[in-house]
């Protein structure tokens, strides 16, 4: 019950968001009608509409998008009649006659009996034009959708959250009711407010159309909707005793003290579609031994830095009775080929058992959501205790001793106390925490945020970019001529740049190349000039390195003090994608 509670919360911080500015003149317009047959209809037919879109669009990819990009255009159409009606009424019927009357019917009172109708269709057209700011609560939700597939659980989720900006805007609009009433006394203000009104949608239309309802307008949010819902989000996570944190600093074993629960069977692993270093095990030929399944991907630094310890527990724990399991799950559409998963174990030199999920089967069978994710098993195949995300370790591997010790294992007071020996290098090195001030950002449009190339994003189409003479921390840009789709941006014609202003010790990139390309060479830059010693583990001290596989390039590791940075990367050859940017 309480993720629909933080959906509909996120749908109604909304309100405070520059991506709603576009959609308020059309609420607006209608603020002289009587709020229970127009409003209400309005904003029903919005969510509900918004809903049907976003799951459709989820779960049935690209033709969706085009299809729903179609009925944009032609609500935009509806509005812009609309909006010229509001300004000019006895103009716009002599020049475009039927569809102004049309236009004028629905917004004019609802006198009758079709009124609620009429405004129900209004906010269908609303739907399909608004485009809500991708905060964390809505880009949890829609990733979460994506990846476990069509269901009730994301459909009322999407629902909750188009509730939830439907109810603050219908708070907003029957406050404007109530002072557009009082300013109606008036002939001379009803006339100014009309014409205020079409004024209004028109420039909405246009917002629209030219993309500023999710780029230009971002730029200018008086309210940080994105530090709500993240304080949201972790209020309504489960509370961990102090102890836990401690853990997570020290990493320790003798300093964490977890609480073994029983959350329930373990699930089948069947639905794997490979196996790499094991033939396919399940639940049942593994009991009497202890598990720990790892959710992870290979492209993901946080996983990527959590393996060390995966690796370390797996060689020190083996004889003991202790089973480890990654279970790859990807994220990227490239991360589901076989052929790149088997390359990136090998390059990882990961030993243990791995299961490919790249159907989401096992994913869905846990219901987790997280990369990584650990679950402990005991040996009666029993899940007794979960982990999200990196840290921790000094706790998990009290668990992993808790349960070994429960299933007869005889765990020295030396071993207990000694954390498995971890040195991870490169990308999986731990991070700077206390340095990092850039969040994981993606480059496809379906969660691209902090956009600042002088043209919005054009979606699925081939546009040349220019960036933004400077850029303010955490916004990054396009040069070049670039087709950014949903998951990346793939660079049609060398040369073509990406320039990010961020703070942190370490940044990484996720790149591929195209099926069709050879290798791509770049040169990467920091504030202008080669990095020298702060090149990361796939570039040298001039910068320059190739991309060859889809995975996770290391391009910058600072040794100095950290500060906020330019960085720039120039791709020499076409046909590479670029897909996340991340930091440690």
């Amino acid at each position: 019950m309480l993720i629909y509670l933080l959906a509909f919360a996120g749908g109604v911080l909304t309100i405070l968001s520059p991506c709603i500015l576009p959609v308020l003149p059309f609420v607006f317009a209608r603020a002289d009608q009587p709020f229970r047959r127009s409003g209400l209809p309005l904003l029903v037919g919005m969510a509900l509409t918004f809903s049907a879109v976003a799951v459709a669009a989820a779960f049935g990819g690209h033709w969706v998008v085009r299809l729903n990009q179609g009925g944009r255009y032609l609500a935009m159409l509806i509005f812009l009649v609309l909006g010229i009606s509001l300004l000019f009424p006895s103009i716009a019927e002599k020049l475009t006659r039927p569809l102004v009357r049309a236009g004028g019917k629905l917004q004019r009172g609802p006198s009758s009996e079709g009124g609620i109708g009429k405004s129900f269709a209004l906010g269908v057209s609303t739907g399909l034009l608004w485009a809500p700011c991708a905060g964390p609560i809505l880009g949890l939700i829609l990733t979460g959708a994506a990846i476990q597939g069509p269901g009730a659980r994301s459909s009322f989720l999407l629902l909750s959250f188009a509730l939830g900006a439907a109810t603050s805007l219908g708070i907003a609009l029957f406050a404007g009711n109530k002072v557009f009433l009082a300013l109606k006394r008036s002939l001379s203000f009803e006339v100014w407010i009309r014409r205020g009104l079409g004024v209004a949608v028109i420039m909405g239309v246009v917002a629209i159309g030219l993309g500023w309802d999710t780029n230009l307008l971002t730029k200018f949010s008086f309210v940080n909707t994105a530090k709500a819902e993240e304080h949201l989000i972790d209020r309504l996570r489960p509370n961990k005793p102090a102890s836990v944190l401690a853990a997570n600093l020290s990493g320790n074993p003798a300093d964490a003290h977890p609480s073994l629960d029983d959350e329930g069977p373990m699930p089948d692993l069947s639905g794997a579609v490979a196996w790499l270093n094991s033939p396919p095990l399940s639940s049942k030929s593994l009991r009497g031994k202890v598990v720990l399944v790892d959710f992870w991907t290979y492209s993901c630094i946080n996983c990527l830095r959590a393996l060390p310890y995966v690796e370390g527990w797996a060689q020190k724990y083996k004889d003991a009775g202790l089973v480890v399991i990654g279970v790859h799950t990807p994220e990227f559409a490239f991360e589901k080929e076989r052929s790149n998963v088997e390359k990136a174990v090998r390059d990882l030199k990961i030993t243990y058992p791995v299961a490919i999920d790249s159907d989401y089967k096992i994913w869905q069978a846990f219901n987790n959501e997280y990369w990584p994710a650990h679950y402990f098993i005991d040996g009666k195949g029993r899940i007794r205790y979960h982990h999200f995300g990196e840290g921790e370790y000094g706790e998990s591997e009290v668990v992993i001793q808790e349960l070994l010790k429960e299933n007869g294992a005889q765990i020295s007071s030396s071993t207990a106390m000694s954390a498995a020996r971890v040195a991870g290098t490169g990308a999986e090195a731990a991070p700077d925490n206390a340095n990092v001030r850039s969040p994981e950002t993606y480059v496809g449009y379906h969660r691209a945020e902090h956009f600042a190339s002088t043209n919005p994003i054009a979606q699925d189409s081939t546009h040349a970019y220019t960036p933004q003479p400077r850029l303010s921390l955490n916004q990054w840009a396009l040069s070049g001529s670039w087709r950014v789709g949903a998951e990346s941006a793939v660079l049609q014609t060398a040369p073509g740049k990406i320039i990010f202003r961020f703070h942190a010790r370490d940044l990484h990139l996720v790149l591929g190349t195209t099926k069709d390309s050879k290798p791509v060479h770049f040169r990467v830059k920091l504030d202008g000039t080669p990095p020298g010693d702060d090149h990361g583990g796939d570039t040298d001290s001039n910068g320059s390195g190739t991309v060859q596989d889809h995975r996770l390039y290391q391009l910058i590791r600072q040794k100095g003090p950290v500060e906020d940075r330019t960085f720039e990367i120039e791709f020499l050859d076409p046909g590479v994608q670029a897909f996340a940017f991340t930091f440690g």
